[in-house]
C-alpha cells in the first residue's frame, strides 16, 4: 500500500486490489495447480500453487500488515504452522522454554514428536520473569509464549520476558522470541511492536471467524526467519488451499468489528459468572481480581473472548451441566460467531497427561467459554438456567473452591 493506513484500512485493502483482469472488487479463487510458463529456467512469479498461489498471497500480504509485520506465510493450519517454525529454527539438542499452559495440540507436537528427533523443552510459568531467565540455556534457541494463555487465561508480559531471556546471554545470541497471538488477535496485541520475533496464529479462530475454515499462520519482520519459514512452507506443503485462502480473507475484513463486540459480551458475562453462587471461580484477565489484570490493561487494548470457569461440582458438574444447554454446544475449537462450550481435560487438552494437567492447573471442572455474538443477556440465562438444573445433582461443599492462580 502507497500509504500508512489505520487497522481497519489496512484488513479491507492490504494485498487486495481489484484484479487487474476483470475488476472484481474481491480477491478471486484461483483454483489451480498449476501455471503455464513462457520459457526454460525462466523464474515466473507463480509456478506450482504448493509453492504460490494468488490468492494465498493476498492473504499472506494482508495478514502480515495486520500485524505490523513484512513478511505472512499462511498454513494448512495452526499446528502446521507451529510445525514449520520448530522445523525451520530448531535442530537436535536444541532447546525451547515455552510457557506450560499453552494449546495441548502444541504441548504434544513438542513432547510427542520434536523431543524424539533431540528439541528440549522446558515448559515454565513465563508470566515469572525470573523463572524465563533461569530456564533459558546456551542452547536454547526459542522462546515460545502464548499470552493469554489457553485455557487459564494467564498474561504474560512480553517485554518482560524477552528482557529475561537475554539477561544471560552473554556472548551467545538470543533465542528467537514467537508469541502466539491467536487469543487476543492484532485487534487487542501487537507482539512485533512489543519485541518478539515471529507471531503465530491459528487463523481457524478469531480471523477465519465462523468456524468454517481451517488454517495458520506466521508473520515476521525479520528477513532471515522470512526465508527459513518459506522454504519449509515449500519443502513440507502444509499450504491451504485456495477457496480456504479467501475464506479468510473474507474473515480479515470484519475481524476488528467482530472481536470488539466478543470482548465487549465477554466481560460482562465474566462479571456475572464471578458472582455466581454456582462458580468457583472465574479466569478472565478483564477482571480486577485476574493476577494478571493489570500486564493486560498495559499490554492489550481489551481482553478477549475467551473464559475460563471453576465449576463447583468438579468433572460430574460439567458431565451433568452439558444437556441442559442450549447455547453453548460442547465443541472444541474458539473464536467463531456462535459460544461454544469446551472441557479441556477431555478435549483440547487431554494429550496432556493428569498429573502435569494438575501442575499446572487444569481442572477436571474447568470449562473454556469462547464466547459468541449472541445477546449477553440469552448466553447468561442459558448458562444460569443449566447451572440452576444441576445444583442438586452434585454434593458441593459450601466454602468457594481453591484453585491454583
Amino acid at each position: 500500500m502507497s500509504r500508512s493506513y489505520r487497522f481497519d484500512t489496512v484488513a479491507i485493502h492490504a494485498g487486495q486490489p481489484s484484479d487487474p483482469l476483470t475488476g472484481a472488487v474481491c480477491t478471486p479463487v484461483y483454483q489451480t495447480t498449476t501455471y503455464a510458463q513462457d520459457e526454460l529456467g525462466g523464474k515466473p512469479e507463480y509456478c506450482y500453487s504448493r509453492t504460490g498461489n494468488p490468492t494465498r498471497a493476498a492473504l499472506e500480504e494482508s495478514l502480515a500488515a495486520v500485524e505490523g509485520g513484512r513478511f505472512g506465510f499462511a498454513f494448512a493450519s495452526g499446528l502446521a504452522a507451529a510445525n514449520a517454525v520448530l522445523q525451520g529454527l530448531l535442530s537436535a539438542g536444541d532447546h525451547v522454554v515455552a510457557s506450560q499452559d499453552l494449546y495441548g495440540g502444541c504441548y504434544r507436537l513438542f513432547t510427542k514428536i520434536f523431543q524424539r528427533f533431540g528439541v528440549q523443552f522446558s515448559l515454565i510459568d513465563s508470566t515469572d520473569p525470573a523463572q524465563v531467565a533461569s530456564a533459558v540455556r546456551p542452547s536454547t534457541r526459542l522462546l515460545w509464549l502464548e499470552t493469554p494463555s489457553n485455557p487459564l487465561l494467564r498474561v504474560t508480559d512480553i517485554r518482560a520476558a524477552i528482557a529475561a531471556s537475554r539477561s544471560r546471554r552473554i556472548g551467545v545470541p538470543a533465542p528467537v522470541v514467537l508469541v502466539d497471538n491467536t487469543f487476543a488477535t492484532p485487534v487487542h496485541q501487537r507482539p512485533l511492536e512489543l519485541g518478539a520475533d515471529l507471531v503465530l496464529h491459528s487463523t481457524t479462530k478469531y480471523i477465519g471467524g465462523h468456524c468454517d475454515v481451517i488454517g495458520g499462520a506466521v508473520v515476521t519482520r525479520d528477513e532471515d526467519l522470512a526465508a527459513r519459514l518459506k522454504f519449509v512452507q515449500n519443502a513440507t506443503g502444509a499450504v491451504p488451499g485456495p477457496q480456504d485462502c479467501f475464506l479468510l480473507l473474507r474473515g480479515l475484513k470484519t475481524l476488528s468489528l467482530r472481536v470488539e463486540r466478543h470482548a465487549a459480551i465477554a466481560l460482562e458475562l465474566a462479571r456475572r459468572l464471578e458472582n455466581h453462587p454456582e462458580v468457583g471461580r472465574v479466569y478472565y484477565p478483564g477482571l480486577p481480581g485476574h493476577p494478571h489484570h493489570e500486564i493486560a490493561r498495559r499490554q492489550q487494548s481489551a481482553f478477549g473472548a475467551i473464559i475460563g470457569v471453576e465449576l463447583r461440582g468438579g468433572v460430574q458438574r460439567v458431565r451433568a451441566l452439558v444437556p441442559h444447554l442450549q447455547l453453548w454446544p460442547l465443541a472444541e475449537s474458539l473464536g467463531g460467531v456462535k459460544s461454544l462450550l469446551c472441557h479441556p481435560a477431555t478435549m483440547t487438552h487431554a494429550a496432556v497427561e493428569p498429573e502435569e494437567r494438575r501442575r499446572i492447573g487444569i481442572g477436571d471442572g474447568l470449562i473454556r467459554l469462547s464466547v459468541g455474538l449472541e445477546d449477553v443477556e440469552d448466553l447468561y440465562e442459558d448458562l444460569d438456567l443449566a447451572l440452576a438444573a444441576t445444583a442438586a445433582s452434585v454434593a458441593v461443599p459450601a466454602s468457594r473452591e481453591a484453585v491454583p492462580a
